[in-house]
């Protein structure tokens, strides 16, 4: 996020805020340039009162970069650091995990390297036993389902839904980005009701 959404985040809310540190779309394979970035990007985060920071980086033969990492996290610091869904890219989801553990990562998000945190409970359950944070098509309906199956006491989801414009006029001719971002005239929101029905579920079980 932009500084600037960081500081109304957190003059509008109480619980903990964490900062997305993703200088791209694509591939979690960063060139020096991208690096640069990152650390400008963590400092700011810091600067504006993150709470804590949310990254990952990999090698190009699916491996955690442990070079890079490492330097992140000397900028994080003294901030708590979560590994972000570029864990269900890694070659060996065991093996990385250690790595992130022995680096100092407090949190994993990852869907079990599958497309739903439901499809990959089995794999989060196992995870979870360690550090882990379920992530990826979580919603009122499975909530339940994923907490009592894989023994997390946290879990991640977007509880967005769709709300219209309020654009009067539209003009049909010109499209703001590629193909496949959001429409122009629907804007992606938090969505409160989600949100206590989800807490509501997770109080419920935890």
């Amino acid at each position: 996020p932009a500084p600037g959404l960081l500081q109304v985040v957190k003059q509008c809310v109480r619980v903990p805020v964490f900062v997305m540190i993703r200088p791209r779309g694509g591939d979690f394979l960063y060139s020096d340039r991208e690096v640069e970035v990152m650390k400008a990007d963590i400092r700011l985060a810091k600067l504006h009162g993150a709470d804590g920071l949310v990254f990952g980086a990999l090698t190009e033969d699916g491996r955690i970069d442990t070079e890079l990492c490492t330097a992140l996290l000397a900028v994080c610091r003294p901030l708590p650091v979560t590994f972000h869904r570029a864990f269900d890219m890694v070659h060996d989801p065991l093996v990385a995990l250690e790595t992130l553990i022995s680096l100092g990562f407090e949190r994993v998000l990852t869907s079990g390297c599958d497309s739903s945190a439901l499809e990959g409970l089995s794999l989060i359950k196992r995870l979870a036993e360690q550090v882990s944070v379920p992530w990826g098509g979580i919603t009122e309906r499975n909530l339940q389902r994923i907490l009592e199956g894989s023994t997390a006491s946290e879990f991640h989801c977007s509880a967005r839904s769709a709300r219209d414009s309020g654009m009067k006029f539209r003009n049909p001719n010109v499209a703001m980005g590629a193909s496949f971002s959001a429409p122009e005239y629907s804007i992606k929101v938090a969505d409160v009701a989600k949100v206590r029905t989800l807490n509501a579920i997770a109080k419920n079980i935890l």
